[in-house]
């Protein structure tokens, strides 16, 4: 079975306006609210692809209710540890000419609380797969991620990694399953400026020589890389209208996962589902209804690097 783990989730309200000013009243008109966090996000685009998961994560409020009932609504189980703080919420504005975000830090999650998610985990006798998703809350420290990978390599649990963290360079060393930087995590994390296809060839082999064993970078308007130690793949993008990009990274991955877990050396299927799943998404408000990622998939040129 497959786990999201998903330290910091969300409500996100979408909205839009003609427009912001100062010291006036800002109509907005199609408010959608959506329950979210990064790894909730995946196990929802996992189920749209026939792929099933759980939710593992901290949820505390009104709001973490509402993003709890909502999950399982959509037929997926949940297994929360509560927390007295309330989940945040997010907000993303669209003026219809720019994307404005305005998100959160999110609830206090204590040391116990954090326990009872590792020992909860320790009991989890499925969890083949776990993809950790997201920021940590106030409360948890980098030191949070090395107590659930090590609960993962006990368990022989393949584990994959979408975090903005520093530790993520540490974190490499414990030899992940596949990570899924972008382009700014890249050069915030590592310090490296990928200029052109020679700089992502050589940050995708030193990723992959410090344990890494499979890695896709996604560069947005840029398309996304796969590399997995032997093999390099490019994917390129789908030109749309962009409503909001605030799930479109985790679609992607989902998109991806939803082939590649269950057949890994169908690379160049996963890279379309997963150009097309993001391009869907960013052109909807939430995650939508991902309709039209069928069709453009067969518009996602996929290509093998040379000389790698």
């Amino acid at each position: 079975m497959i786990y999201t783990l998903t330290a910091n989730p969300a409500i996100d309200m979408n909205i839009s306006s003609y427009g912001i000013m100062g010291k006036v009243v800002n109509r907005t008109f199609d408010a959608v609210y959506t329950p979210n966090g990064k790894g909730l996000n995946v196990s929802y685009c996992l189920k749209r692809f026939q792929t099933q998961s759980a939710v593992l994560g901290f949820f505390g409020g009104f709001s973490g209710k509402y993003i709890v009932d909502e999950t399982r609504k959509r037929g997926l189980k949940v297994y929360p540890v509560w927390v007295d703080d309330t989940t945040r919420i997010n907000i993303f504005l669209n003026d219809g000419t720019e994307e404005y975000k305005f998100v959160n830090e999110g609830s206090y999650v204590s040391s116990k609380k954090q326990k009872n998610l590792c020992r909860l985990m320790e009991t989890l006798n499925d969890m083949d797969t776990l993809i950790i998703s997201g920021s940590l809350p106030k409360g948890l420290k980098d030191t949070f991620y090395d107590e659930v990978m090590e609960i993962c390599r006990r368990k022989q649990t393949a584990v994959i990694l979408d975090i903005s963290s520093s530790c993520l360079k540490d974190l490499i060393g414990c030899r992940p399953y596949l990570i899924k930087p972008n382009d700014e995590e890249i050069k915030d994390i590592f310090g490296i400026v990928m200029r052109d296809e020679a700089d992502v060839t050589d940050v995708l082999k030193d990723l992959h020589e410090s344990g890494a064993r499979n890695i896709l970078l996604t560069l947005g308007e840029r398309g996304s890389y796969f590399y997995n130690g032997s093999e390099l793949y490019h994917a390129g993008t789908k030109k749309i209208q962009l409503v909001s990009s605030a799930c479109a990274g985790d679609a992607a991955l989902a998109g991806f996962l939803s082939i590649w877990l269950k057949q890994p050396y169908e690379i160049e299927s996963a890279l379309r589902r997963s150009a097309a799943v993001g391009a869907n998404v960013a052109e909807s408000s939430g995650l939508g209804i991902m309709d039209k990622v069928e069709n453009y998939a067969k518009e996602i040129i996929v290509r093998k690097v040379e000389g790698v």
